[in-house]
């Protein structure tokens, strides 16, 4: 391939403490890593720049994501709409190197714009319009629950556009590239880019249940709430729960429990070492989709891992966790977790097994391969 590629993130990409700008950054780093680069274009919106992404790239540019109401009036989903720069299209102009839209929200130049459909190439974080209309579902306030539900009509209309119109989908787990496959006969699988480089587990035991993930999600703020109301307020082991953004009815719920923490706007790596230093991070969630990077940084650096189904469909990972469905399942699991010892040669060894097709280098190098 080119020695160099665009990527448009619809997001800045650091610090990399939320799941999409994860596997953007990580990408980026792995593939400096094996000599290529990048030109990086950021929609901002909140988040500020950082010297740390000009280290990593050739070029890094900046626009501003547009959130005027009048964009929702579009039959263009409005993730995608409010990402539109004709100084992006512009840049992008100015050579031949391939393009890499970071989801369907950055892919508004794949079907306008008059690029050539040989360079350009889509990164499917999720099934969008399944993921939106997830969201619609699990959303009390009337009017967000609307706007999910007509962003998901929209973008299943949308997303057929896209695919028509790029080389190739770089799908992010076996569901998804399954999807793909059957309905448009375009996909390639690369797993996530992640914060670990390698299996690098703990020794000795620890003392206490850790969750994690971005609280002003909606789908983790519910996996939250789950874990006090139904599991955690039947036990006296202690939880802790670290993320940015908790809603007012989390807080009042763990302000009720004596044994649940939470730890909130901490550092990535202040995240990692809590979760390197629990005893199990207890992983539910109520939505299978796409790869949940919390799994997999659990599996390269963690101890024991319990899971529902939704968390480890189809993604080969299911052998390395304990899985719990139920609420009783939660409980016993955790009580029988915690009063067993940590065996970290033999998880180890199963685990660098398990998880060789997740190496960041690997991944790297398959998407290589495939930007031609």
């Amino acid at each position: 391939m080119h020695n160099k590629l665009h990527i448009i993130s619809f997001d800045i990409p650091f610090p990399a403490n939320y799941g999409g700008v994860i596997d953007v950054y990580y990408k980026i780093k792995s593939l400096k890593e094996s000599g290529v680069g990048v030109i990086l274009h950021c929609f901002e919106y909140g988040r500020d720049h950082a010297k740390e992404l000009e280290i990593l790239c050739d070029e890094v540019f900046y626009y501003k994501r547009d959130m005027s109401p009048f964009k929702l009036l579009s039959k263009i989903p409005f993730i995608v709409n409010s990402r539109v720069s004709d100084d992006l299209l512009k840049r992008l102009g100015k050579d031949n190197n391939p393009i890499l839209f970071e989801g369907l929200h950055s892919s508004y130049y794949t079907i306008k714009g008059n690029l050539s459909k040989d360079r350009l190439f889509i990164r499917n974080h999720n099934v969008e319009s399944d993921y939106y209309q997830h969201l619609s579902q699990i959303e009390r306030n009337l009017i967000k629950k609307l706007y999910f539900r007509w962003e998901s009509k929209k973008l299943k209309a949308f997303e057929r556009q896209v695919v028509e119109n790029v080389s190739d989908v770089f799908t992010i787990s076996e569901s998804d590239h399954n999807y793909f496959q059957k309905n448009y006969s375009k996909s390639s699988l690369i797993g996530a880019f992640h914060q670990a480089d390698k299996v690098s587990l703990p020794i000795g035991n620890g003392d206490y249940c850790f969750y994690h993930g971005n609280l002003t999600v909606g789908e983790n703020n519910r996996a939250a709430i789950y874990l006090i109301d139904e599991v955690f307020s039947k036990l006296d082991i202690p939880l802790i729960i670290a993320g940015s953004g908790a809603s007012f009815e989390l807080k009042l719920k763990i302000e009720s429990y004596d044994n649940v923490v939470l730890k909130e706007n901490i550092s990535t790596e202040e995240i990692k070492d809590l979760l390197e230093n629990a005893h199990i991070n207890v992983l539910p969630t109520f939505q299978a989709t796409g790869i949940k990077l919390k799994l997999l940084l659990s599996l390269f650096t963690g101890r024991y891992i319990i899971a529902n189904d939704p968390m480890v469909l189809n993604t080969g990972l299911e052998s390395l966790c304990s899985i719990a469905n139920s609420v009783d399942e939660f409980i016993n699991t955790i009580n029988s977790l915690m009063d067993q010892d940590w065996l970290i040669e033999t998880e180890l060894n199963k685990r660098e097994k398990v998880l060789a097709p997740f190496s960041n280098k690997g991944n790297a190098q398959k998407l290589i391969n495939l930007l031609k």
